[in-house]
């Protein structure tokens, strides 16, 4: 397996020099909104030059190129391998009702006996990251890894794109698939938010929408934590996540940051499920702990996978709105980790997918710093 990257600017454009290894399997890229919404030059660029390859990519809240965050760019990462094979699959969502179906019927287009891991790239903001994990996760035999995120919008939050070649538009999903015994994936996650507070019993909910917290206005008393920064809403949420817990004793819980509000129902919509009976509490970090949690989540992936080719690095906008100046430092703690030949990609978003903690079944988070990578054995 070899993999190169590069980034497209306005002043530089593409720029190839691997024509001796002949046309890529996989261009995987990550851009940013306004250079991917219309002409979206870039990605035409890339279809155009390699017409044969699997061609995708989405929206973020920054490209990640190795150790280094970048915005108003597209990176990507050209994929040549040994025996693996890829194919990829495009899918239209327009609400969160729909984002389990649309999972169980792309993996139902992508399973095959030899398939060994998903990478979902999904519309940021009309989607229930985690119906649509478990639509995936309901079809695909155990042994299936599935990681990816969610698109982003800077922090904008009005409107992320999905792209499959030449076709790029917000309301999909694609995801690829990953064949052959000699594929390599490994991966890991890790938050580093600590919680604060009283935790409090979610009374009222449907699927990603919270309505009340105690049998009060789940956005009233959101907004009363906040104080002045609730004018700011829903960006300002991605400060002061929610920690997700199904009982009162579970210490490593889900990380939830909001999407959207809805002032005339009082309710706060996530990018993952709210379960009535659960509790949640407020959650804070600095930018220590960020990057503490980043390089546990790298060290967690190259262990069993030390000879990795490609990284894919997704991280969460609230990370990087904490970490501010710094967040390079949170992309340099995780290299650290890997091997110098490996090459790295990524982007901020507004969801990441991967394997909880602990755990081997892939679920949707916030917050979170996940790392995927990808190598081949002879």
């Amino acid at each position: 397996m070899r993999t190169s990257t590069r980034r497209w600017t306005a002043e530089t454009g593409w720029v190839f020099s691997e024509a001796h290894l002949g046309e890529p399997a996989l261009v995987l890229y990550f851009g940013a909104p306004s250079l991917m919404d219309g002409d979206a030059t870039p990605v035409r660029e890339l279809v155009a030059e390699f017409p044969n390859a699997v061609v995708c990519g989405c929206s973020t809240a920054g490209e990640i190129l190795a150790d280094r965050v970048h915005d108003e760019s597209v990176v990507a990462a050209l994929v040549w391998f040994e025996s693996a094979r890829v194919r990829a699959v495009a899918e239209p969502i327009t609400k969160h009702a729909e984002s389990m179906a649309v999972g169980r019927r792309v993996a139902t287009l992508l399973n095959a006996s030899d398939l060994r891991h998903v990478l979902i790239l999904s519309e940021g903001l009309t989607v229930n990251g985690t119906a649509l994990v478990k639509g995936f996760s309901d079809v695909l035999a155990p042994g299936v890894t599935i990681s990816g995120g969610l698109a982003g919008d800077g922090s904008h939050f009005k409107k992320t794109l999905v792209g499959l070649g030449d076709c790029v538009k917000s309301d999909q999903i694609v995801a690829v698939g990953f064949y052959g015994d000699g594929l390599v994936v490994s991966s890991g996650s890790r938050g580093g938010w600590e919680g604060f507070g009283p935790r409090r019993l979610i009374t009222r909910s449907a699927g990603n929408t919270l309505f009340e917290l105690d049998g009060m206005p789940a956005l009233g008393l959101y907004k009363k934590y906040l104080g002045e920064r609730a004018v700011g809403l829903p960006a300002t949420g991605l400060l002061f996540p929610l920690e997700l817990s199904q009982n009162l004793s579970n210490h490593h819980g889900l990380i939830r940051t909001i999407l959207g509000v809805d002032e005339d129902a009082e309710s706060l919509t996530f990018a993952g499920d709210m379960p009535e009976g659960w509790y949640v509490r407020l959650m804070k970090a600095t930018a220590e702990q960020l990057m503490d949690g980043a390089a546990l989540a790298s060290n967690a992936a190259v262990n069993s996978n030390p000879n990795g080719s490609l990284v894919i690095m997704v991280s969460c906008v609230g990370r990087r709105l904490v970490l501010g100046q710094r967040t390079d430092e949170e992309l340099e703690s995780v290299m650290d980790a890997q091997p110098d030949e490996a090459k790295a990609v990524g982007f901020y978003s507004y969801g990441e997918i991967c394997h909880r903690r602990g755990g081997d079944a892939s679920e949707l988070h916030n917050q979170t710093m996940t790392i995927t990578i990808l190598s081949e054995h002879p």
